[in-house]
């Protein structure tokens, strides 16, 4: 039986997030008088849930303050930067449009919080395509743990061999690929090995139109 529904995840998928995210650590992390570069948001906190994130950076040096704080000057510096250049990636709206017009169930499975995900929905004016939305925010575990996904293919009430994923992320794809969904990527670092566990790789979501057309 063919898959009838593709789970997006959003930061880095859906749109261009994850500079913004980067530049609102690093900003926060300064204010506590604390350096870090855009290599240290990679390979630290990448695809993982806020509330990790801030735990993250405040055990990484050993900061005083309350990682609930940093959480939330984090989220709140990140919607303001979306409202003001969030864009969305190359071939989001072709690839919303075909899915819908060729029935897929289309459904949203990120680690981002809830403000965030109000935030890209209402700058990218796409909330209508998407019949679930799951935050990892309401889930005991965050990817890469597969609860999220997990959770949107229960409340659409269908099996994991229904189910498309699309990631950018390793932390991303672990979540996909332990949730036992066809896990498809399009890495932001196409040289990293690690990503060669994913079902599909692609450069693009044409590329993703193009795959599934060929599968349909």
């Amino acid at each position: 039986m063919k898959k009838n529904t593709f789970i997006f995840d959003m930061d880095g998928v859906i749109i261009d997030s994850e500079p913004i995210w980067r530049e609102a650590q690093i900003k926060v992390l300064a204010k506590q008088n604390v350096t870090i570069t855009t290599q240290d948001c990679i390979l630290n906190t990448m695809g993982k849930r806020i509330d990790d994130v801030a735990i993250i950076w405040c055990q990484l040096h050993q900061l005083t303050i309350a990682p609930k704080e940093i959480e939330i000057q984090i989220i709140d510096l990140v919607v303001q930067l979306i409202g003001i250049r969030g864009k969305s990636k190359e071939g989001l709206y072709q690839l919303l449009d075909y899915l819908t017009q060729t029935n897929y169930t289309i459904a949203l499975a990120t680690s981002s919080s809830i403000p965030i995900i109000n935030a890209v929905f209402d700058k990218l004016s796409i909330a209508t395509y998407f019949k679930v939305v799951a935050s990892a925010d309401n889930e005991l575990y965050g990817k890469p743990h597969p609860a999220v996904y997990l959770k949107v293919a229960k409340e659409l009430q269908v099996t994991a061999s229904d189910c498309f994923v699309l990631e950018d992320s390793v932390t991303g794809m672990i979540a996909g690929k332990a949730a036992v969904m066809t896990t498809m990527v399009i890495p932001e670092n196409k040289d990293d090995p690690r990503f060669t566990l994913a079902d599909e790789i692609f450069e693009s979501m044409i590329e993703v139109i193009d795959y599934l057309k060929e599968y349909n």
